[in-house]
């Protein structure tokens, strides 16, 4: 048996797979068994922040998996003692974090967190919380209900209850009531279509949320660990959430979650935990990539990067305006907007097979999510790429 049938046999079908082998990567360069290069504007779904085969990753965890990998959270684990005083360093707010393995676990903690805010003497008074349609937070089955698509809950229910979808933030406030603990968004929505939301009419909504004791939380699972920009999105839309959750670039490339709060003392012993989650490996890793992103964009490097990397971006959609609307989002966490989306699945084909990793975003956006230290020559190689892709159209 080849490769892919030993997959197509073994392994649960949940993907439809590309059967490439990719068997090293040079920052964002990949190369499969047969030699072949490809640019990767996916950086495995936002993870692979610092880049493919990061020798400075690669040698912290070396190093690391020479002395422990893992213990236990009932024991003191220094580098995540140290790993948690530097998001909330960077983060700029006050607050304490919790380490998971995964978006999805993140976010089940901050409900959590929520439902406890909400409780009076063990009484769920208030657990309601209110989510945004085209959201995503995740695919256990709570945060699979706080999804706010249709589509993700056709299967696997009964669901828990307690979450309500708005179609916007402006109707957000008419759906408060006296059993709302919280209200979670993404500040800018990813597999939604990369679409941000309004500064103004998410900081009016924090200050209403303050006024009236309903927690804010902030799913940055995509977005944060500077890939709009500043170290967190909330940053960059200056307002200061209740919880923060994080995964995907925190880690560069290591299975990583952690949710934060300024509820410091919500949890007692005992109310949640994690077996891997923090351990020595990974928050190993989560600090070495903290260290490299941050030099990155202290130096300007990263501001500049993304600056070219729009300028391009931009430059494709007048090129092709038979193509494409538009091209919106922030910082490295980007998309096209086709004008039919038939188009999608033929245009992420195509950059494929020309040798460039694209992802999509909703029904009618490809999104681009390239590793963070993506250099100039990847990036106009990358899009050299896309227009032969185009081109074939």
């Amino acid at each position: 048996m080849n490769l892919e049938q030993i997959d197509k046999e073994y392994v649960l079908h949940t993907y439809n797979r590309n059967y490439v082998n990719f068997t090293r990567g040079e920052n964002a360069t990949l190369f499969d068994e047969n030699g072949k290069n490809y640019i990767d504007f996916s950086s495995g779904i936002g993870v692979v922040s610092c880049g493919h085969g990061n020798p400075r990753i690669a040698e912290a965890i070396s190093k690391q998996a020479k002395s422990i990998l893992h213990i236990s959270n009932l024991f003191l684990i220094e580098p995540q003692a140290k790993l948690a005083k530097k998001i909330v360093e960077l983060s700029g707010y006050d607050m304490r974090c919790f380490f998971a393995n995964s978006g999805a676990e993140a976010n089940e903690g901050a409900i959590k967190i929520a439902r406890k805010f909400g409780e009076i003497d063990g009484e769920p008074k208030r657990y309601k919380i209110i989510t945004l349609e085209n959201s995503f937070h995740g695919r256990t089955i709570t945060a699979l209900k706080a999804t706010g698509q249709e589509k993700m809950h056709a299967y696997f229910g009964p669901f828990p209850d307690g979450f309500v979808h708005a179609k916007t933030v402006d109707d957000v406030l008419s759906l408060i009531d006296d059993h709302t603990v919280a209200v979670m968004v993404e500040l800018v929505q990813g597999e939604g279509g990369v679409t941000p939301l309004d500064v103004q009419k998410v900081q009016k909504l924090a200050q209403e949320l303050k006024k009236l004791n309903i927690l804010l939380i902030i799913d940055e699972v995509q977005t944060g660990v500077y890939r709009t920009g500043e170290f967190l999105t909330s940053n960059l839309y200056g307002i200061t959430p209740d919880v923060v959750t994080l995964a995907k670039g925190l880690g560069g490339g290591v299975p990583i979650g952690c949710v934060m709060t300024t509820l410091k003392d919500i949890f007692k012993a005992g109310d949640h935990g994690s077996t891997f989650g923090g351990n020595y490996l990974v928050t190993t890793a989560g600090l070495e990539a903290l260290d490299i992103l941050t030099e990155e964009y202290e130096s300007g490097v990263l501001g500049k990067t993304m600056i070219y990397f729009q300028e391009k971006l931009k430059e494709i959609a007048s090129s092709y305006e038979n193509l494409f609307h538009k091209e919106l989002g922030v910082g490295m966490m980007r998309a096209l907007e086709l004008k039919d989306s038939a188009n999608l699945p033929v245009i992420i084909k195509k950059s494929f097979e020309s040798g460039l990793i694209v992802l999509r975003a909703g029904t009618d956006r490809i999104r681009f999510l390239p590793p963070l230290t993506i250099s100039k020559e990847e990036i106009d190689e990358g899009f050299k790429r896309l227009k032969d892709a185009l081109n074939t159209l």
